[in-house]
Parts: C-alpha cells; sequence; structure tokens
C-alpha cells in the first residue's frame, strides 16, 4: 500500500502538479510526511500520506 491518500489534483488542470506540490509542502512544513504520486488511471495527482506502520521490503530473500 502507498499510504493514505490526503487530497487529489486533476491532472489536466492549468498549474499541472503544482497545486498537489503545494499542499504536501504546507503538510511537511506543519511535520506531517506528505509526498505526491499520480494516478495515471484517473488522472490525477494524489497527496499521499506513508502508511504509519509500514514494514521493509525483503528484496533477496526467497
Amino acid at each position: 500500500m502507498v499510504g493514505k491518500v490526503v487530497e487529489a489534483f486533476p491532472a489536466g488542470g492549468p498549474r499541472g502538479s503544482w497545486p498537489a506540490e503545494e499542499c504536501a509542502a504546507r503538510r511537511r512544513e506543519r511535520g506531517v510526511s506528505a509526498t505526491v504520486v499520480m494516478d495515471l488511471e484517473r488522472d490525477v495527482f494524489l497527496v499521499v500520506e506513508p502508511p504509519e506502520h509500514a514494514e521493509p521490503a525483503e528484496h533477496g530473500r526467497y
């Protein structure tokens, strides 16, 4: 899971990803981890918070 989606912005807007990036920056200024990802199927930029208790991926283990 990517994390919790907190905001969504249309990708076709005149400012592109800027509103999403600005939203994520405001959240980070308040001490809340946030990043922007693109949902290609819905054509939107998503502001997401990472999962709180994410376990690290185990690469190379069989």
